[in-house]
């Protein structure tokens, strides 16, 4: 099966994060770090391409390009006037105060979080997740609104055209002597694109007003853990609703509404998803785009292409391809 380690673009550094390294780069930058099940120091979390884009002193970009192999959550303990993540392939969930969004390939993040209210992002095991981060420290040198009173996230969706152009520009290496004058601008788009017309749109209004709070044991948090591991693991079977509440023994509006509030999306969300990972990895090992998709429960390939593009930013034909 190919993978970002086994087959980089050429010229570009592979990372491997563990526990221990993941730990370092919090003390560094001020996040925090939980990975899901047992956390030795020296095994994998994710493996693929980091780096940092040198931009001016307020802005600090940085590019990611990994194949996740255990699900981790980041908390940001800083406060940041402004962030900006783009998702180009994959998908991740992030929450700041009440609020709780899920980000699939061609969304935006924008977010102001401070130490009180930290930026909490869920990234699931998953073949590829390529990202573009943005922090701005400081708005005045680039004119900037000042950051609200409160923390906030809000989603955008990106013009086709600047996914275009990140997608390409990201595979550029590093060194090359232009980089830095395209990311700028590139940088300057983001904002542009990203930063919010009014505090929130009618969606996060919503989903603020409405959400509700959802106490969750210990026991609940372990059931949970392990319910979302075993899908994981084995996404193909047949799950009922009605079964798995009794394996966790909950009532099935219980499990829905838990599930829910521990993991920022829906059960069945969860399903679907690592349905499509899986058949990401299929195709990785040679089977048809029908295949995959019938693997995975689709009986229709137009219907399982179209959800795979909105997952993961990329058509399979073109992963079948490139296998």
């Amino acid at each position: 099966m190919n993978t970002l380690a086994a087959h980089p673009p050429a010229g570009q550094t592979q990372h491997i994060l563990t526990p221990q390294s993941l730990a370092q780069l919090g003390l560094r930058f001020g996040i925090e770090y939980r990975i899901e099940g047992r956390s030795e120091g020296v095994a994998p979390v994710a493996q693929g391409r980091v780096h940092d884009v040198s931009l001016s002193t307020s802005l600090h970009l940085t590019l990611s390009d990994l194949q996740v192999e255990r699900t981790y959550w980041s908390a940001s303990r800083q406060t940041v006037p402004w962030f900006i993540s783009v998702v180009l392939e994959g998908h991740i969930n992030a929450t700041v105060g009440n609020q709780c969004l899920a980000f699939a390939a061609g969304d935006g993040l924008c977010a102001h979080f401070t130490p009180q209210h930290s930026l909490t992002v869920y990234q699931p095991a998953q073949p590829r997740l390529r990202t573009v981060n943005l922090a701005v420290l400081a708005t005045a040198p680039h004119d900037l609104p000042l950051a609200p009173k409160e923390a906030l996230l809000h989603r955008w969706r990106l013009p086709e055209p600047l996914i275009a152009i990140l997608r390409a520009t990201i595979d550029q290496p590093p060194s090359a002597c232009h980089q830095p004058l395209v990311w700028q601008g590139l940088a300057l788009q983001l904002l542009g694109h990203g930063l919010p017309q009014s505090p929130l749109s009618p969606l996060e209004e919503h989903c603020a007003n409405h959400r509700t709070e959802t106490r969750l044991t210990p026991r609940d948090r372990g059931c949970l853990t392990r319910l979302h591991q075993r899908i994981a693991d084995d996404p193909t079977q047949r799950y009922c609703l009605n079964d798995l509440a009794r394996d966790v023994a909950m009532s099935p509006s219980s499990l829905r509404q838990k599930f829910r509030a521990y993991y920022g999306y829906s059960l069945f969300d969860h399903l679907r998803q690592s349905r499509l990972a899986q058949a990401y990895r299929d195709l990785e090992r040679g089977y048809s785009v029908q295949q995959a998709a019938h693997a995975c429960g689709y009986r229709h390939a137009t219907n399982f292409a179209t959800a795979f593009k909105r997952a993961f930013g990329i058509a399979p034909h073109e992963v079948f391809n490139r296998s």
